[in-house]
C-alpha cells in the first residue's frame, strides 16, 4: 500500500470514556487508523512519540496539562502533526488560544459524525477546518494583528529558500514532502521554518498560511 493510500493515523484524547469510545469507533469504522487513545494530557504526551499520529483529535478540557498546552507541546515535538480540537466550548478565547498553540482545526461537539470525519481528512491534508462561525473569528483576529502598527513583520528579509519553503508550508505540504521536493533533509526544512517563524514573529503554520495569502505569494 502506498503512502497516499495508507489510512490516516489518528490519536484520540478525551477524558469522557463514552465520548472517547464513540469517536474512536466512528473513525475506525470509516477506515481511519486509530493508533492511540488517552484520557488526559499527561498520558497523551507520553503516548504521542511512539504513536506518531498524523492527526490528533483533542478535547480542550482534559486533566492537566490541558488541551492548549498539549497542542503546543505536540506541535513542538512534531511540526508535521495536525491537531483538530473537538470541544464542548465555542468560546472565542478558547478557539484563539488553541489556534495560537498550533491547532489546525476546531470543531464543537455538536458536529455530526460526517462533519468530524470530513474535518479529520481535511486537517490531515493541511486545510484549516472550523465549525461555521469560528473561521471568521480566527481570520478576524489575524486581520486585527496584521493591522496593528506595532512591530510590522511585513518586511523581514526572508531568504529565497525560506520563501520557497513558506509557499510549500502554505500549500499544506508536510516537512517530509518539502524535503523530498527540494532534496533537503527533514532537519534542514524544519530549521528553515523555525527561522521564518522567528523572523515573522509567528507561532504556527496557520499563521504562516495566512501571511502567505495576505502577501500574495503563489500558494495555489
Amino acid at each position: 500500500m502506498s503512502e497516499e493510500q495508507a489510512p490516516i493515523r489518528v490519536m484520540v484524547v478525551d477524558d469522557h470514556p463514552m465520548w472517547r469510545d464513540a469517536v474512536e469507533r466512528d473513525l475506525a469504522a470509516a477506515g481511519l487508523d486509530v493508533v492511540a487513545v488517552a484520557a488526559d494530557g499527561r498520558s497523551a504526551l507520553a503516548r504521542f512519540p511512539a504513536a506518531r499520529p498524523q492527526v490528533v483529535v483533542l478535547d480542550l478540557q482534559i486533566p492537566a496539562p490541558d488541551g492548549v498546552e498539549v497542542t503546543a507541546e505536540m506541535v513542538r515535538q512534531d511540526p508535521d502533526v495536525r491537531v483538530l480540537i473537538l470541544s464542548a466550548s465555542g468560546e472565542h478565547t478558547d478557539v484563539l488560544a488553541a489556534v495560537k498553540a498550533g491547532a489546525t482545526g476546531y470543531l464543537v461537539k455538536s458536529a455530526s459524525r460526517e462533519e468530524l470525519l470530513t474535518a479529520v481528512r481535511r486537517v490531515a491534508a493541511g486545510d484549516p477546518v472550523f465549525t461555521p462561525g469560528l473561521a471568521g473569528l480566527v481570520l478576524g483576529e489575524f486581520q486585527r494583528i496584521s493591522d496593528d502598527p506595532s512591530p510590522d513583520p511585513a518586511d523581514p528579509r526572508l531568504t529565497d529558500r525560506e520563501t520557497e519553503v513558506l509557499k510549500m508550508v502554505a500549500k499544506g505540504m508536510s516537512y517530509r514532502q518539502i524535503a523530498d521536493r527540494l532534496v533537503l533533509s527533514h532537519r534542514t526544512v524544519q530549521n528553515h521554518v523555525q527561522n521564518t517563524l522567528g523572523k515573522l514573529q509567528m507561532h504556527n503554520r496557520v499563521e504562516l498560511t495566512r501571511y502567505a495569502i495576505e502577501r500574495g505569494l503563489d500558494v495555489e
